[in-house]
């Protein structure tokens, strides 16, 4: 499992949010509160958040971001491409990370193994606080009349009421 982070990605009432906590630990020690975890790519059409090591999620956005060009913003191709450069290239296979991209209609998780798996209910959370908020997510959305932004940020101070890898500052993007 990764430690360290949570991010959280929603489909909801034709809107997609992704967010995350600012936390980032080194060893046993909070050393920043407020990082961004998450960010629009793509003239801002898809959203994409990591877990993992932070230098580690850098290398992976920039090859993110080439796919995306190179498929000119086809987030199902690019994750799929992206998938399998993960799994073969000796250099991504060392990659500590994950990587949650969504746009309007799609939703991928991308990870170290070359899975990509496409959540089936439109919801996915990732990092040691991931299932906390993915249980809360799920919830808000089965019980509530709540928007897919209020979802996300109830389940994230959820996680992080729980979690001692993840604060309750929160970055929360929207499409």
């Amino acid at each position: 499992m990764i430690h360290s982070t949570t991010i959280l990605a929603l489909r909801h009432r034709d809107r997609a949010v992704l967010a995350g906590d600012g936390q980032v630990t080194f060893g046993d020690t909070i050393v920043k509160q407020s990082a961004k975890k998450i960010r629009r790519l793509y003239n801002d059409k898809i959203l994409a958040g990591f877990a993992g090591s932070a230098a580690d999620s850098f290398a992976l956005f920039a090859r993110f971001e080439a796919k995306l060009e190179q498929y000119r913003g086809n987030l199902e191709r690019a994750s799929v491409e992206l998938a399998k450069d993960w799994r073969t290239d000796r250099a991504l296979r060392r990659l500590e990370a994950m990587l949650v991209v969504a746009d309007k209609t799609s939703m991928f998780l991308l990870s170290g193994t070359g899975d990509l798996i496409e959540p089936d209910e439109g919801i996915i959370g990732i990092g040691s606080g991931g299932p906390y908020a993915l249980a809360a997510a799920k919830a808000l959305m089965r019980h509530t009349d709540l928007s897919a932004r209020d979802i996300a940020e109830r389940a994230m101070n959820v996680a992080a009421s729980i979690c001692i890898y993840t604060n309750n500052t929160l970055a929360i993007e929207e499409l």
